[in-house]
């Protein structure tokens, strides 16, 4: 510690020797400072404050309808993008600064000047915006104000709507495209059917939905086909037991006769709704509507059905008896016509046997080569539901986007909102020619106490022995003391003096200068 507060002494002992040349470079920069200072010319700031409205009565009434852009976001974007070259130049044209300009390295210093004293603040809670420039024309800084504020409003429409308008065009570029993928693959399900329309059924059932339905078919008719060969082979058996006069027997045969007895075109109603009640269950439930009309629609048919039977077993049962009950010729000819009749139902039913072993052949033939139809039709209705699915969903984006278009120039979403019109500050912004003047001051004494070190470090002086043999390698022998008369003394107490006034000058005439301008800026404020 000793050593280093040794080695302070020493420099400042070897700078003190040279204060003349510090003071004087001081005095120098102070002078040369000052005069800086005050022909710096006086440069003013004009502003303006903008307010962003994006709290909309529109946003919750259009919610769902219309697409909500991030007001807020677009528009601090906007504010952190605003000063750009493209913009700057736009407002040197607007602010007719370029008038004097003639070469186009005037025109790019003009650019960044301008560039350098725009300046954009906000409050992003509260979308509050700043515009500010400064110049030392009053009228170019509001000028420029005001272009810099149509700049503003307008980029912000502007961006909006030509967003708006981009999107629109891509959407409807996607929407042609869809629709002629909507149409042809269309196109290709209409020729699918059409080339599979005897394998396809139009209640949507399955293959073997069908085949099962058609054996089921098969299978009753076939069953009705066998009940009506009995009753037909019971009629011959009658009618030949009363030709051969055996007609103990006529009247039980013709009740059996009577007893085997159907109404083809009854049954066939029957089995018709039979099968739409069957559809009708796979789809609803036991209290629809057409459930309850079926039922009530079988049960109608099934009591005339039983009428009927009633009735022609009456007319066979009471023809003997009208005629005596003992006249053969009458009883075979009775029995000759419902052997006939029989005859026809069993031939009907034959008929009805053998359609419904051709459809049994043909859905059996077509369960092999439906699984094939299946899958080409599922990857057809597929592919048809995902264009169509993307194509209305588009269509809905289109309307929402021309929906949000309309309403951003019917009111837009944004309002802006000029709280401060540009106005110029009355006294001069820049510069602070208080602080400029006190950093002068410090300047100088530093500048001047810089250069009498700089000046010891090249013209060294050693005042005592012990600083000496710390900077050569030589042996020191003795030393040598300087007797100081009363005419040294007395010169070195006028040189203090004459360094003092010198010092104490400079630094009265910057106390001055700074007590002046605070003097005259406390009457502009006032």
């Amino acid at each position: 510690m000793d050593l280093l507060i040794a080695q302070a002494l020493a420099i400042a002992k070897r700078s003190w020797k040279y204060r003349w040349p510090g003071l004087a470079v001081a005095w120098l920069v102070g002078i040369i400072g000052s005069v800086v200072v005050v022909v710096l010319p006086d440069r003013y700031e004009a502003s303006a404050r903008i307010f962003v409205d994006t709290q909309s009565i529109l946003k919750p009434l259009m919610a769902g309808l219309a697409i909500q852009p991030n007001i807020e976001q677009q528009v601090t974007m906007l504010s952190r993008t605003l000063i750009s070259r493209p913009n700057v130049e736009k407002l040197v044209r607007m602010a007719d600064l370029d008038l004097k300009n003639q070469s186009k390295a005037q025109q790019e210093e003009l650019i960044e000047t301008v560039t350098k004293n725009l300046s954009i603040q906000s409050t992003a809670r509260d979308n509050l915006y700043t515009l500010a420039y400064r110049d030392s024309d009053k009228e170019s800084a509001k000028r420029v104000v005001q272009s810099f504020v149509s700049i503003f409003v307008e980029s912000s429409l502007g961006s909006s709507r030509k967003d708006t308008a981009t999107a629109a065009t891509f959407i409807n570029e996607q929407i042609k495209n869809y629709e002629s993928k909507l149409e042809e693959a269309e196109g290709r399900l209409k020729e699918f059917r059409l080339r599979n329309l005897q394998t396809m059924n139009a209640d949507g059932k399955d293959s073997a939905s069908r085949l099962r339905e058609m054996s089921v078919e098969l299978d009753r008719a076939r069953l009705e086909y066998r009940e009506a060969v009995n009753g037909r082979d019971a009629a011959k058996l009658q009618l030949d037991a009363e030709r051969k006069g055996v007609s103990s027997t006529t009247q039980g045969l013709l009740q059996e006769s009577a007893m085997n007895l159907s109404t083809p075109e009854l049954d066939a109603r029957l089995d018709a709704q039979r099968r739409n009640l069957d559809a009708l269950l796979q789809r609803y439930t036991e209290q629809h509507p057409d459930v309850i009309s079926a039922r009530k629609s079988i049960s109608d048919i099934e009591d005339e059905k039983r009428l009927k039977l009633k009735e022609l077993r009456k007319a066979a049962l009471a023809s003997p008896a009208s005629v005596g009950g003992g006249n053969g010729s009458i009883a075979a000819q009775e029995m000759s016509r419902l052997l006939a009749s029989a005859e026809v139902q069993v031939a009907t039913l034959k008929a009805r046997v053998d359609e419904y072993s051709a459809r049994y052949g043909q859905a059996l033939a077509g369960v092999r080569t439906a699984p094939q139809l299946d899958a080409e039709a599922a990857q057809l209705n597929r592919d048809y539901a995902i264009h169509k699915k993307n194509y209305e969903d588009l269509v809905s984006r289109r309307e929402s986007a021309s929906m949000s278009g309309e309403l951003d120039l019917a009111s837009g979403v944004a309002d802006f909102r000029l709280i401060d019109p540009p106005r110029v500050s009355p006294k001069p912004v820049a510069p602070n020619r208080l602080l400029l003047l006190a950093g002068v001051m410090v300047a100088a004494l530093l500048a001047g106490t810089a250069t009498s070190f700089l000046v010891s470090l090249l013209r060294p002086v050693f005042h005592d022995a012990l600083e000496l043999r710390s900077r050569i390698d030589l042996p020191i022998l003795g030393v040598v003391s300087r007797l100081v008369t009363d005419a040294d003394l007395k010169r070195q107490r006028k040189d203090l003096i004459r360094f003092g006034a010198a010092s104490g000058s400079l630094i009265g005439l910057f106390v001055l200068g700074l007590s002046i301008l605070a003097f005259l800026m406390t009457r502009q404020v006032a």
